[in-house]
């Protein structure tokens, strides 16, 4: 059974099908503007991988992925959790230059989420990836790099208000990003647990991207798990807003620059996953025949559920939940799609 918060006195600003509506904007407006801002552009993007080249998303390192036999190869089939080891190959394969990218529309399921009001099993991002040069694989770069997303978001807010009067009861957001470490962040709130550090740092200072995450704190625990094969833990972080109606902390992008030959070989060992070495990916990549890259996802459910003031992921995107859930957010007045 899922866990979900029923804020008191909810109410979604706009009826269902002014929502569509605004969904369908959000998702135009904003793939626009995010093209515009990090010079990107849109390619077609896999469902499925084939097990045996490495090349899906491990996340945490424990998610079960979905996966299928093809009978006509042979071979294994998993369903993406999300692209950001394929984009860098793809980066290569379609001959983009340093200061360009590509992002796709990404499609994932993700079997073993919890269900809250935050996650589903069904996963809708924009994921990106941009050709960077090796001098730019820095904190500086990082963060002009995520001052730019903000400001895409906070753009596309705007248009959106100006759309939809109803949104008007709803805060706007600034562009202005607040920097902190992980270590930073446990040396601020040692007592607490690392999504009640978040919660508490967020509420004060609003909008929040978290770096460094991945590698252990001198707790001797990482703050959050990161796969060691795709984002450098020294140079990766979380974009995190405080979402009003649940009041807590919530991550609109994971995203970070990718390791580079000689992070990939140390992050491998620190993880455990040297078997990984012999993957086709991972042998392109500690040979450097991939590009240097910056790139992450960025939920595009989590997007409108921000924008429209949502108190539950089920109001912005079809899935499948439990009949308790059903039933209690029917009564609380969260009408789930």
């Amino acid at each position: 059974m899922s866990k979900i918060y029923l804020p008191e006195g909810y109410k979604p600003a706009l009826n269902l099908y002014d929502t569509q509506r605004a969904i369908g904007t959000v998702k135009r407006l904003f793939a626009d503007t995010l093209c515009a801002t990090l010079n990107l552009y849109r390619v077609s993007a896999p469902l499925f991988l084939e097990a045996s080249t490495g090349l899906n998303d491990d996340l945490n390192g424990v998610e079960r992925k979905v996966s299928f036999d093809i009978r006509d190869t042979g071979t294994e089939a998993q369903v993406v959790q999300s692209l950001a080891k394929w984009k860098r190959k793809a980066l290569k394969d379609y001959d983009f230059r340093a200061g360009k990218g590509l992002y796709c529309d990404m499609n994932a399921i993700r079997r073993d989420e919890e269900l809250d009001n935050l996650h589903s099993i069904y996963v809708d991002q924009w994921d990106w990836e941009k050709i960077i040069r090796e001098e730019d694989r820095n904190l500086d770069y990082l963060k002009s790099v995520v001052r730019g997303i903000v400001a895409a978001v906070c753009a596309t807010e705007m248009n959106l208000h100006a759309m939809f009067p109803q949104l008007e009861r709803l805060p706007l957001h600034t562009p202005n990003v607040t920097f902190i470490t992980t270590q930073e962040l446990e040396d601020l709130y040692p007592a607490l647990t690392p999504k009640e550090r978040e919660n508490a740092f967020v509420k004060e200072h609003g909008t929040t991207f978290l770096m460094k995450i991945g590698g252990k704190l001198r707790s001797g625990k990482p703050h959050d798990g990161r796969a060691p094969d795709y984002d450098d833990w020294e140079l990766n972080g979380d974009l995190l807003f405080w979402n009003d109606p649940l009041q807590c902390s919530y991550e609109l992008s994971s995203m970070g620059i990718r390791v580079s030959p000689e992070s990939l070989d140390r992050q491998l060992t620190l993880a455990g996953c040297d078997d990984r070495r012999s993957l086709p990916f991972h042998k392109a990549l500690l040979a450097g025949e991939l590009p240097y890259t910056i790139g992450g996802g960025i939920g595009q459910s989590r997007l409108c559920m921000l924008l429209l003031g949502s108190a539950h992921i089920g109001e912005v995107q079809a899935s499948v939940w439990d009949e308790a859930t059903r039933e209690a957010c029917a009564k609380a007045g969260i009408p789930l799609l």
